[in-house]
């Protein structure tokens, strides 16, 4: 049988309008599972976050179940975008991811392999978080402070190094932004997350590390190893005996940074905000509140609209910063 354009274009849109009424029937049941990706190891701030708030989720009008966390680790977490922005946009697959990836990348990468403001859709802000900066047993006791650290770096320029989660992170940067202040050539050493590259600072093959500072405290507190300031705005509630960096005479390194839930482009509206409602629910709930706790994270929370506001004010915020800089990335 041949068919005619008109008949052809009204087969189409029958099976359009079939498949959405399909999705929006099979979404009012709620979704059978949601997975949760992020670019980092186990055990770090991204992956807490994804857990905790996750194993909230089942239940709601969202999922019926715990969402299932895949560590989608490489690429300085870019394989973890690349996977969400390639799945199906029927909001059974979300990415959570510092907002680094999404308002600094764009600034470092030359073939950024997907679009943070056209191939992804907020969906809610989760945690909020200050980073620091700590030294081990690489650097001796009697340093304490941020000057006294740079002090003993201006001094050991072949031990001045610092690691940081991944290249072109906000860690990353607050090194290089220290170092240009001070004049000190610090030299960064990215690794694949916070972990690893504590276990090198603990162990005494590196000097420092910048990270989210809940990242650190276990072993902060352990003795293992010493925050000596942090990137808020006022002290941490979780370290209050560190200074700051601003109170310490480097105001230009105050940056919190929050991590965010994103939806693969085209998710429709209705499942963005089922998912919206279910992460904000959980980031109510006490033991979710107290599981980011132990990780030196606040809840956030809020609608798409609010994240994607902020999304845009940090990408306007770090574009001159990475420029100052001069890092850039090839790949």
């Amino acid at each position: 049988m041949t068919l005619n354009r008109r008949q052809i274009i009204q087969a189409t849109a029958g099976s359009t309008l079939l498949g959405s009424l399909g999705l929006q029937h099979a979404f009012a049941q709620g979704l059978e599972q949601v997975k949760i990706v992020n670019g980092f190891p186990a055990g770090g701030s991204a992956d807490v976050t994804s857990r905790r708030i996750g194993e909230k989720l089942g239940g709601s009008a969202y999922t019926k179940n715990a969402a299932v966390v895949e560590n989608k680790t490489g690429a300085a977490g870019r394989i973890a975008v690349e996977t969400v922005k390639n799945a199906a946009p029927d909001g059974a697959t979300l990415l959570l991811t510092p907002y680094s990836m999404m308002s600094i990348y764009p600034h470092i990468y030359k073939q950024l392999s997907y679009d943070p403001f056209k191939d992804l859709v907020p969906v809610a802000m989760a945690s909020m978080l200050a980073h620091g900066l700590a030294v081990g047993p690489m650097v001796p006791a009697s340093v304490k402070t941020v000057k006294d650290y740079l002090a003993w770096c201006k001094a050991n320029p072949t031990l001045a190094n610092y690691g940081s989660p991944a290249a072109g992170s906000t860690p990353h940067f607050l090194g290089a932004l220290l170092g240009l202040e001070a004049n000190v050539d610090l030299k960064h050493v990215p690794y694949r997350g916070s972990i690893p590259g504590i276990t090198d600072v603990i162990g005494g093959q590196l000097a420092s590390m910048f990270t989210p500072h809940g990242d650190f405290l276990p072993n902060h507190k352990a003795g293992k190893l010493r925050i000596i300031a942090t990137s808020g705005k006022q002290r941490s509630t979780f370290v209050p005996e560190v200074p700051t960096f601003a109170e310490q005479g480097f105001p230009d390194l105050v940056v919190e940074e929050w991590f965010g839930f994103y939806a693969p482009a085209k998710t429709p509206a209705a499942v963005v905000t089922s998912a919206n409602q279910a992460i904000n629910a959980a980031l109510k709930e006490k033991t979710v509140i107290d599981s980011l706790a132990i990780s030196a994270m606040v809840p956030v929370g809020g609608s798409p609209e609010e994240m994607a506001k902020s999304m845009k004010y940090y990408f306007d915020l770090w574009g001159p910063l990475v420029k100052k800089i001069g890092f850039t990335a090839e790949s």
